[in-house]
């Protein structure tokens, strides 16, 4: 009977944070934004707007290890807090990888699927927030270079999309690889795991597992893009060394953690 209370109380628990969070953006949204688009400094606008949501996802994370929903192993952080520039490249096996991540991270812009540019509850953050759409590849790396330069780092997911299976990863596509060697900003490989599994590509937001999650965050340390590609290879070759040897590097580090089994 305990067991089972547990796992309702998990549920309820997740229902509501989601419930927040949705809320959240839709206040946002519908009320913040024009009030922070009135704002005349861009510069400073942007910033207080990405603390705001930094802060946030602290606290939505906060919560959620707070009421047993989840718990959260870090270690190498101290590089994401630094405030130095960079591009966080990570695998993508949850939902919560970019909360996390953003929770984590004080300046951060993410890269955003364009179908939230559109989505109720996420328009006007990505807006105020200044996020990168990766619609138009020629402009993504542009405004990715330009958040860089303006001291922000990138999150970028390159599988696309959550991976397909535990043990998978989606083949990465090159636009960090393009960012990395327009804006000379090294990349930070990042190791993401859940256990037992949630919010995957295959699972709804209320197949809660048995017991709580745990994600835990591995940040590696950074890489030079000058070691992985020289400056006399053509960009598209250049890119495409650079997105091999950061997909074999974190491949191999996510067996190398235990993250990923072999014989699977």
């Amino acid at each position: 009977m305990s067991a089972r209370f547990n796992r309702a109380w998990r549920l309820f628990a997740t229902g509501l944070s989601f419930t927040v969070f949705g809320i959240s953006g839709l206040f946002f949204s519908l009320l913040v934004f024009p009030f922070a688009s009135l704002w005349p400094h861009r510069a400073s606008r942007q910033r207080a707007v990405t603390m705001v949501i930094h802060w946030f996802f602290r606290a939505l994370v906060d919560a959620l290890k707070r009421m047993g929903v989840m718990e959260l192993d870090v270690a190498g952080v101290e590089v994401l807090r630094s405030g130095a520039p960079a591009i966080v490249v990570a695998n993508h096996p949850t939902y919560l990888d970019v909360v996390v991540l953003l929770a984590l991270t004080p300046r951060a812009c993410c890269v955003v699927k364009n179908a939230h540019w559109g989505n109720p509850c996420f328009w006007g953050i990505v807006r105020a927030a200044e996020y990168v759409s990766n619609v138009d590849p020629a402009g993504f790396v542009e405004d990715c270079r330009r958040q860089i330069a303006a001291g922000y780092t990138m999150i970028i997911f390159p599988e696309g999309s959550r991976s397909p299976a535990p043990n998978r990863l989606r083949a990465f596509s090159r636009g960090f690889a393009y960012i990395a060697l327009e804006a000379g900003a090294p990349i930070i490989p990042v190791l993401m795991h859940c256990d037992p599994p949630a919010f995957t590509k295959q699972m709804r937001w209320y197949h809660v597992p048995e017991r709580p999650f745990r994600i835990t965050v591995n940040v590696l340390d950074p890489v030079g893009v000058e070691r992985l590609a020289s400056h006399e290879m053509p960009p598209a070759l250049a890119a495409r060394s650079v997105t091999r040897a950061v997909e074999a590097h974190i491949t191999q580090n996510l067996f190398d953690h235990g993250f990923f089994k072999t014989g699977n």
